[in-house]
């Protein structure tokens, strides 16, 4: 039971994540902010690795393995955190948590054209009805073309999901044997200094100096985003994978787009118009029919 809770309260912190997000952006620079995010998780991770005497694994890793690893920090950290900062200046949070929807049927149809994964009915039509509903919630029928401003949201949002999905083919290609946690920490602490370095040369000093000035609430935003939605979400989510296998485990990740919806309603005011609820509720329903036609398929890859 207390597994299950953990995967739930994960799902609830990456859901927060838009929320909180959204705090961070409107009076920090993203970079800087995204940088900062990233260097606290680091600290958390590395000593999270301490503990479970990890560290010493680090000297076993071929260079293949360091280049692989740096090749995620740059798509799944550096690009994705870039992308959710910029993304969420210029749209809602709601609207951005529904993104979460396209991930897995991106990944599952690259995978399928790069490494023959079969596709099942369930899947295909899954996919089908998660991308519809991503249409409706973040593009079809909602403001993108009234502005330049939301059009460039909403292609910042789709940046979010090719790196993500980048991340997590790179991770099968070049990344088979380096364990879960390794993986969190040396992306994260590379990802971290990435964006460290380019928040220096694109934002400059002044954006670093102006930090000190952001409102309690960004702060508490930013450590939330570090600690809850990074350290602790990672954490819980690798012990549900342990106690319940990556299937059972990765079905949890349907809820994050929920709680992202609820979350941006209840803290920070936004509307819930037609367009968000149908599309969310249609890209819902398919990672759900995806989740359950890839345990079939790997039920009886078993067999």
């Amino acid at each position: 039971m207390a597994t299950h809770l953990r995967l739930v309260g994960m799902a609830a912190l990456w859901g927060a994540s838009w929320s909180w997000g959204k705090v961070v952006t409107q009076t920090m620079a993203p970079l800087a902010a995204a940088s900062l995010r990233f260097l606290f998780a680091s600290v958390v991770l590395v000593l999270w690795m301490h503990r479970a005497s990890a560290l010493r694994g680090l000297r076993s890793l071929t260079r293949n393995q360091w280049l692989g690893l740096a090749a995620a920090a740059l798509a799944g950290v550096f690009g994705y955190a870039s992308f959710f900062m910029l993304s969420l200046q210029l749209v809602p949070a709601g609207k951005a948590a529904i993104v979460v929807t396209l991930n897995p049927g991106a990944t599952l149809l690259l995978a399928a054209i790069l490494f023959r994964e079969h596709l099942n009915g369930a899947i295909l039509v899954g996919m089908v009805l998660s991308a519809i509903g991503a249409y409706i919630a973040i593009g079809g029928g909602s403001q993108a073309a009234s502005g330049l401003g939301v059009g460039l949201g909403e292609l910042l949002l789709l940046g979010c999901v090719a790196c993500w999905v980048a991340y997590t083919l790179i991770g099968r290609l070049v990344l088979r044997g380096v364990d879960a946690l390794t993986t969190t920490t040396v992306t994260t602490v590379i990802g971290a200094l990435m964006l460290l370095l380019t928040s220096l040369i694109v934002e400059g000093l002044p954006a670093w100096q102006k930090l000190g000035q952001a409102p309690a609430s960004a702060w508490g935003s930013l450590l939330a985003l570090a600690f809850g939605a990074t350290a602790v979400a990672y954490a819980w989510y690798f012990e549900g994978v342990k106690a319940l296998g990556a299937g059972a485990a990765s079905g949890y990740i349907t809820l994050v787009p929920v709680f992202g919806v609820l979350f941006s309603s209840l803290w920070l005011g936004e509307a819930t118009p037609a367009n968000l609820f149908i599309g969310a509720a249609l890209a819902i329903s398919g990672m759900a029919i995806m989740h359950g036609g890839r345990r079939r398929a790997e039920a009886r890859q078993r067999r």
